[in-house]
């Protein structure tokens, strides 16, 4: 390694298979590419010991002085996160410290801390957002939606703080969190005398997880009085499930204990079909941006009429999330989805404020013709 540097150049082992390279006259990394090619070349010169042909390899981190820091212990703890990420991406290679990646994972890491204390100190709440049949005018049940209440930064929306835990372990902790909540609140209301269904969206690393039906099992058993099935979870067709096979026997594994399962933002992924044939979900939830835009854009009405179809192909419910307006769900109707939700029926509202709203709400005029007439007899 060291025939491998230049005679200004300097090499030293700092402990166990760990050398340090300090290159001088190094301005951009394009300078010392040669020079860590013919590093990974010298590393890779094969040992025979004892008879046997051992061969090694090297992974490299690199940091330029001053940009990557400005004191050797920054620069050598830099080019070592460096070196961890060509591990990382096979090893026998070289990487160039990343000072912006590195700034990501830091804030990141600061969010997820941030995220862990929230949930440590209760600052995470539900909001519900009614579902309804239109034709009927009832209210089936409502989908509970994560909130943030943050003391320095106000209510925060789900879409500023789930992506940053959507790989990591912490979105099982909430995900439970968003579960053991959801069926106490239907306890509540229960005391009320109201029965009220909740679905509940499950995160790709929260369903993947091993004992995720033994958790749930734990979880209702925890509120007895709750039937499991009030309780609906939600899976996400964009979720990046991985072995169907092994998703498809946890879902059969938690249906065994009486909970239902729906199929959200189903037509935005690229394996819908897939997910449709292997996942026993009975019901499907159409996304809000197929339903958005059906009233004005062909294709998107194409796309709502043919999940339509599929649905009662494959004898499942389907659902229309994103019904903005009386229009959209006169057009829902006309294609035979019945049931609904959106800001055209309800915002997401908190808890206490369901029951009443379920009481007093009645399905706009234009839908009621779409009712199937009571027969009646007479003498």
């Amino acid at each position: 390694m060291k025939e491998a540097l230049r005679n200004e150049d300097t090499l030293a082992r700092i402990g166990g298979d760990e050398f340090v390279a300090v290159m001088e006259n190094i301005q951009t990394m394009t300078d010392c590419e040669p020079i860590l090619e013919r590093l990974l070349l010298a590393a890779s010169d094969p040992v025979v010991v004892g008879g046997v042909r051992l061969e090694v390899s090297a992974s490299i981190g690199v940091s330029i002085y001053p940009q990557d820091g400005v004191d050797a212990d920054q620069l050598i703890r830099h080019a070592d996160q460096a070196m961890y990420v060509a591990k990382q991406q096979g090893k026998n290679r070289y990487r160039l410290f990343d000072s912006a990646h590195n700034t990501e994972m830091v804030n990141q890491h600061k969010e997820l801390q941030r995220i862990r204390k929230a949930l440590d100190s209760n600052e995470f709440l539900l909001y519900y957002q009614p579902k309804v049949n239109m034709k009927t005018g009832e209210m089936i049940g409502v989908e509970a939606l994560i909130r943030w209440q943050c003391p320095e930064r106000g209510l925060i929306g789900p879409n500023e703080f789930l992506p940053v835990i959507e790989k990591h372990v912490l979105g099982i902790a909430l995900g439970e969190w968003v579960i053991g909540t959801a069926l106490s609140q239907i306890k509540a209301w229960q005391t009320l005398g109201v029965n009220i269904p909740v679905s509940v969206n499950i995160s790709a690393i929260q369903l993947q997880s091993d004992d995720f039906a033994t958790r749930l099992a734990e979880l209702l058993a925890a509120f007895p009085e709750v039937a499991p099935s009030a309780l609906e979870l939600e899976v996400l067709e964009t979720s990046a499930i991985g072995d169907l096979l092994q998703v498809s026997e946890t879902m059969l594994a938690c249906i065994k204990l009486g909970v239902n399962f729906a199929l959200d933002d189903f037509g935005t992924g690229y394996s819908s079909l897939s997910h449709l044939r292997h996942l026993p979900a009975s019901l499907i939830k159409i996304d809000q941006t197929f339903v958005r835009d059906m009233l004005i854009d062909s294709n998107d009405l194409s796309i709502v009429e043919s999940v339509v179809v599929l649905a009662k192909t494959f004898k499942r419910d389907v659902i229309a999330e994103g019904v903005e307006t009386i229009a959209h769900g006169v057009a829902l109707l006309q294609l035979g989805c019945e049931l609904a939700q959106g800001y055209g029926i309800a915002r997401p509202m908190m808890a206490k404020d369901i029951p009443l709203w379920a009481e007093n709400w009645q399905p706009d005029v234009a839908w009621r013709q779409f009712c199937q007439p009571k027969l009646g007899s007479a003498n």
